[in-house]
């Protein structure tokens, strides 16, 4: 965990001014249910931590990131699809973050930011046509991303590392990779070690300067 990191515990402590507030607005606030549900998927997390449960940390780490950004369409009555949800997050939290918390994390894992990128097994461009050729194309993000860390291009950094989290996710929820499978350990433990520090500074913007945002519908509201 990064030295400014904050645990569940030190998060809801930080929540909690917040909370009550919004409680005495509205008894059962989304925003205060959103943070709750991430907490409590990651208070998990840190209870697990071993590496032969990685792929319920990984997993776990994106429900918590879901509880964040999922959004309801109230037209269609269903969640809107996960990518432009992740992605309008993404955006939304950088902008909130004013302190540059985010920022610091990028810059203190750049290593780790710098070869999940140099993975084509993450990349989707890459499984469009799963060559040597193809490969070669894909390190070549790496270059890319040296420029965004120069150009301090944070969003597209982060865009194209969730854009590889997101890619691993699905093979795991959609039955695209065996459990436990020897062949991703490596990448699921890097994936999950920069999702962590990246969630854990999303709580914290959320805490410190999200409160009164409008974070839109929450999907499957608890019921009375």
């Amino acid at each position: 965990m990064a030295e400014d990191s904050l645990t569940v515990r030190e998060l809801r402590r930080l929540w909690k001014p917040q909370k009550e507030r919004l409680n005495a607005e509205h008894p059962q606030h989304p925003t205060n249910i959103r943070f709750h549900r991430a907490c409590s998927w990651l208070q998990r997390v840190e209870e697990i931590q071993d590496d032969k449960v990685l792929d319920h940390v990984l997993l776990s780490l994106w429900t918590a990131f879901n509880a964040l950004y999922g959004q309801w369409d109230g037209e269609r009555q269903e969640p809107v699809s996960d990518v432009e949800c992740w992605r309008h997050f993404l955006d939304r939290i950088l902008k909130l973050d004013q302190a540059d918390l985010i920022q610091c994390q990028l810059q203190e894992h750049k290593k780790l930011v710098m070869t999940l990128f140099d993975d084509e097994y993450l990349s989707r461009f890459f499984w469009q046509d799963p060559t040597d050729k193809r490969a070669k194309r894909v390190r070549r993000t790496r270059l890319e991303a040296q420029g965004w860390f120069v150009e301090e291009n944070w969003i597209m950094i982060l865009q194209r590392l969730f854009e590889r989290i997101y890619l691993l996710r699905c093979q795991l929820v959609h039955g695209a990779s065996t459990y436990d499978s020897s062949y991703n350990r490596v990448a699921i433990r890097r994936c999950s070690h920069m999702m962590e520090h990246l969630l854990r500074t999303y709580l914290r913007v959320w805490a410190q300067w999200g409160a009164d945002e409008d974070w839109g519908i929450m999907c499957y509201p608890p019921m009375k």
